[in-house]
């Protein structure tokens, strides 16, 4: 039709508040009186996303006193669905009573889809209620509608509804539903329905959702395959999502994403970088800047800063820099592998950012202790009238912690309620905990615990342990404690720090009497290992390891490295040892740890003068502390070590940390 055509290419050329412009435009080329002619325009504009100019349109049917028909209505309400206008959607749903189309099922379902787009989810379940013969989009337009507004649990029980409803009966199990013929299902509804099993991750209706999609044949579709994977993935099985993926015939890039993602979010690295190498190397598939995306959150989580490199440098190849997602990627992936330069390199070149690219930044100093640098981003975000989140704040108030910044802290606790509305969570009281606990407040830390409107989690009492530790506070060390036992009865660790507490009171009977506890209830804490990367290659170390094919070499060099030590005036520090042993013993113990062998064996195994990175899965005890820091020193590296809280840079004999950690 070379009208509507004729009539597109103007309507854009002419766009204006004028609604006047569109009837002039429609005399000039049809016939003006033609309702059917009307509706291909409104038709048209739609389909090719000119909904205001479609909306114009629907407004001058109305304006010249034509009567619409039901090829109307929803072109018209499909276009406020797109533009998200309510009060638009509401006079067209108006119109439709008006002229008793209410209960047309392809009226009624874009209406459904229009208030579920809108946010208004009472007045599509009213509209989806009233429908007399639901057909399957009418369906899934609503369990759609409630799988985007995050209300996961209706979208399932609707689902039910559905089934009970095809099968004709009540009263009908999830299994025995799964057996019945439904014929109002297509491979969208399935998707939707999938998607809803993703967000309440009960891997038994997933199951059963999934049989039934193999019974109707929609295993096959790629919708289906690719929301499956993320479904098992949420409930907590990779297997199944693996071979989910596996058995999939077609895949396409969302296949291969959807896997990548499922394994880097899980903190699953190693597969997750595998298969990206798959997807490259085994398949015709071209990945996008979804793909790049997860692969540096595995870099990002592994540590692994020279595929991290290559993945920067494909993303510049593919000019994807400026992708605001992408290039926050690349900014936590450098800050995680502990190049925070690098990082800021990366968020200087962004064109354009948002709240999480900001929050990336802040997040990438707090974590490399670098707090001033951190607030100087958030009061510049600040400026640019970018307005925070509640990640941001959880952000800022671990910079404040890590850097000891107390007055610093406190303002910004008080000012996210104040100033910006956010009210504070568990994570920004374990923030303040922390940092209380740390400078020395304890009592302070466990008021604030005792103020909290929220229920303090494992993280916040852990945080007043670990200061109750530091500042030898039993009393309150064994309260934390006991509140810790009851929220994760089966966490060595926490025995264990308490046990540390008593063993630096000098409480040997409690130590004794923690540790026939925990052998008791077989717990055992976990091994500490650490990993170092040269030339592309992860080297993984265990506390006392004698398994790594150049163990005697790295032992031979230590030792060396130990005489230079004694020299420099290092004296083993053994509070962090938890035996009642002799010192000598206790300083055997602690020259084994892992992150001294994998700095020595990265010392051994490199040019002089390259930065040494090691990351260590547990928090860096004083002793290694002390010892890498003089090391650095001795050897003049820099060695940048990355344990289970934060980053310390060691230069020259001295930390980023500034001993405070």
């Amino acid at each position: 039709m070379k009208f509507l055509s004729k009539w597109r290419s103007i309507s854009v050329r002419f766009y204006s508040t004028n609604l006047n412009l569109t009837t002039t435009l429609f005399n000039k080329y049809v016939d003006r009186t033609n309702v059917y002619s009307w509706n291909s325009i409104i038709a048209e504009l739609a389909r090719n996303g000119d909904y205001v100019e479609a909306l114009r349109a629907f407004l001058s049917v109305r304006k010249l006193s034509l009567k619409p028909n039901r090829s109307t209505f929803p072109c018209a309400i499909k276009s406020c669905s797109a533009l998200c206008d309510l009060t638009s959607g509401k006079q067209a749903h108006q119109q439709a009573l008006i002229f008793g189309y209410n209960a047309d099922i392809f009226v009624s379902s874009a209406l459904v889809d229009m208030y579920a787009k809108c946010g208004d989810l009472d007045d599509a379940r009213k509209v989806f209620d009233e429908i007399p013969h639901r057909n399957v989009v009418s369906w899934t337009s609503m369990i759609t509608g409630y799988v985007q507004n995050e209300r996961a649990h209706d979208a399932l029980l609707l689902f039910k509804e559905l089934l009970v409803e095809e099968a004709g009966e009540s009263g009908v199990t999830w299994s025995s539903q799964a057996e019945k013929e439904v014929c109002y299902l297509d491979s969208v509804s399935m998707v939707s329905v999938l998607s809803a099993c993703s967000r309440v991750s009960h891997k038994s209706i997933t199951e059963s959702v999934h049989g039934l999609a193999i019974k109707r044949g929609f295993e096959g579709e790629l919708g289906v395959g690719n929301t499956l994977i993320d479904a098992y993935a949420k409930c907590g099985n990779v297997g199944f999502s693996r071979k989910v993926f596996d058995g999939m015939e077609e895949k396409d890039v969302v296949s291969w994403n959807s896997l990548i993602a499922v394994y880097a979010q899980l903190g699953f690295s190693t597969e997750a970088i595998q298969a990206f190498r798959s997807m490259v190397s085994d398949t015709d598939v071209d990945h996008n800047a979804m793909t790049l995306s997860t692969v540096l959150l595995a870099c990002a989580h592994s540590g692994a800063l020279q595929l991290g490199k290559c993945i920067h440098d494909q993303v510049i190849k593919m000019r994807l820099e400026d992708n605001i997602y992408v290039g926050t990627s690349v900014i936590d992936m450098y800050c995680k592998c502990g190049r925070v330069g690098m990082a800021r390199k990366a968020f200087n070149r962004m064109k354009e950012r948002n709240v999480k690219s900001w929050t990336a930044m802040i997040a990438g100093y707090g974590m490399h202790g670098q707090a001033r640098e951190a607030l100087d981003v958030f009061y510049e975000m600040n400026q640019m009238g970018v307005k925070p989140n509640y990640i941001t704040f959880v952000s800022v108030l671990a910079a404040c912690s890590h850097a000891g910044f107390l007055n610093e802290g406190w303002f910004w606790f008080r000012a996210m309620k104040d100033r910006f509305c956010i009210d504070p969570g568990v994570e920004h009281y374990s923030c303040m905990v922390d940092l209380l606990g740390r400078a020395g407040f304890l009592s302070r830390a466990y008021d604030l615990i005792r103020e909290m409107k929220t229920l303090p989690d494992f993280v916040v009492w852990g945080s007043l342990l670990a200061a109750c530790r530091m500042h030898k506070n039993v009393e309150l060390g064994e309260i934390a404690a006991r509140k810790l036992f009851e929220l994760d009865p089966n966490n060595c660790g926490y025995y264990v720090s308490l046990s540390n507490i008593y063993a630096e009171a000098g409480r040997w009977d409690d130590v004794k009497r923690m540790r026939i506890y925990m052998q008791s209830h077989g717990l055992a804490k976990p091994p500490g290992f650490s990993l170092v990367e040269l030339k592309g290659r992860a080297h993984v170390f265990l506390v006392g390891d004698r398994e790594h094919p150049e163990h005697e070499k790295t032992y031979a060099y230590l030792e060396e490295l130990y005489v230079k030590l004694q020299e420099a005036g290092y004296v083993a520090d053994t509070t962090s040892v938890l035996h009642d042993v002799e010192n000598e013993e206790k300083g055997m113990t602690l020259q084994v740890h892992s992150e001294k062998l994998a700095v020595a064996f990265g010392i051994l195994n490199s040019v002089p003068g390259a930065t040494i990175q090691v990351i260590k899965n547990l928090r860096i005890c004083m002793d290694c502390h002390t010892t890498i820091r003089l090391i650095s020193k001795i050897v003049e590296r820099e060695i940048v070590v990355r344990d289970s809280k934060r980053f310390h840079h060691f230069r020259n004999g001295l930390c980023s940390c500034g001993d405070y950690w």
